[in-house]
């Protein structure tokens, strides 16, 4: 005779996060905290900065991403030091547009460069003090003349409308046209 077991009772965070979703999840914790911890040692003789992080978002289909930031890469031979920063970026689907964040601190306005096609969009800053660089693969297809742009405080939005029934262009603007 077999014992059944009795169903658990569900908890409150279930249907928001599936349990081996998280154990995934805290892999790739342990597999970040450990390359930091490599590349802080690897490059903590030579000149420059380091700048390296994650942050973590729930996506629309209620799975958690863990999206990387920084100058830090994997290299053949560990971790290398790229001139580069990668900004911290957040995209946010609405009903009719794609609105993308970055974080680019200690950057003027006029440093920004900005260059956007139906399914990504890419930020440059080539500055005396910083350079950043990031190329945004987009959930939807945009259309690029519809960009509205502003930069407050250290952190650039990017407002861009969705592209319905398949139309859309590329294109590339200069930094007068932004707001």
């Amino acid at each position: 005779m077999v014992a059944s077991v009795p169903k658990r009772k569900p908890y409150p965070f279930d249907s928001i996060w599936d349990f081996d979703d998280m154990d995934e999840m805290m892999e790739r914790f342990r597999m970040i905290d450990r390359f930091m911890n490599e590349a802080l040692e690897q490059l903590g003789e030579r000149e420059g900065s380091i700048f390296c992080g994650f942050s973590i978002s729930v996506g629309t289909d209620g799975k958690p991403t863990v999206n990387e930031f920084g100058n830090v890469i994997p290299g053949l031979k560990g971790p290398e030091l790229t001139e580069e920063i990668e900004p911290l970026v957040d995209v946010v689907d609405g009903k009719d547009s794609v609105t993308v964040y970055a974080e680019l601190p200690g950057v003027e306005k006029k440093e920004i460069g900005l260059s956007a096609a139906e399914s990504g969009l890419t930020i440059s800053v080539l500055s005396d003090k910083r350079r950043y660089y990031k190329a945004v693969d987009l959930p939807y297809k945009i259309n690029p003349d519809t960009a509205k742009v502003t930069y407050k405080n250290g952190v650039l939005e990017v407002c861009l409308e969705k592209v319905m029934k398949g139309r859309g262009r590329n294109s590339r603007w200069s930094n007068s046209r932004r707001n």
